[in-house]
């Protein structure tokens, strides 16, 4: 089930149902040449490349590739088929990865106050800031998959069901004449 947002709208200036209507017909004729974005509360989600589908939920764990940059292109940071739950990242980009489908390439603008606020993030390697306090963060994600955590459970307990009728004997033997590894 997805979430509607209500926003109150203002009335609208005389002659600027035209401008409106000429704005529409424009993006139109420019069809999926131009990418789309979304705007929440500051932050932007634009579409480089669609994907299909349906969208994950704060409740489910994305497999995802992407390059976190600060606002001035600087990257901080790169994961490659990187295994993350929704609710275990920041804000903004939860709300991003919500925003997204399999197979689809994104960028997202988030805001400091939806990413770290006013507290810096050192390397655990070297102790060095890496994301100063009060940073927008720009990232670049291709979602690749998504599962349920429930989904991502039963497969956990498929594998230990698997493991323990095999009895920690191995691999059964191969048939007579099978050539062995």
């Amino acid at each position: 089930m997805s979430e509607i947002t209500r926003v109150p709208l203002q009335p609208v200036a005389k002659g600027s149902l035209t401008r409106i209507w000429l704005g529409v017909a424009l993006a139109v004729a420019l069809g999926s040449a131009a990418a789309v974005a979304t705007r929440y509360h500051g932050l932007v989600v634009e579409t480089v490349k669609a994907g299909q589908g349906a969208m994950p939920t704060s409740a489910d764990v994305v497999l995802v590739n992407y390059v976190g940059r600060l606002a001035s292109g600087k990257e901080f940071d790169r994961g490659e088929k990187a295994v993350m739950p929704v609710e275990g990242v920041i804000p903004g980009f939860a709300k991003g990865l919500q925003q997204m489908q399999r197979g689809g390439k994104y960028r997202i603008e988030i805001p400091a106050s939806q990413a770290y606020g006013a507290n810096e993030q050192k390397s655990p390697a070297t102790g060095e800031v890496v994301i100063p306090a009060n940073s927008d963060l720009v990232f670049e994600v291709e979602l690749l998959d998504f599962k349920s955590a429930a989904e991502i459970e039963r497969q956990r307990q498929m594998i230990q069901q698997m493991q323990q009728q095999m009895g920690g004997q191995g691999m059964p033997d191969m048939p007579h004449g099978a050539p062995k590894p």
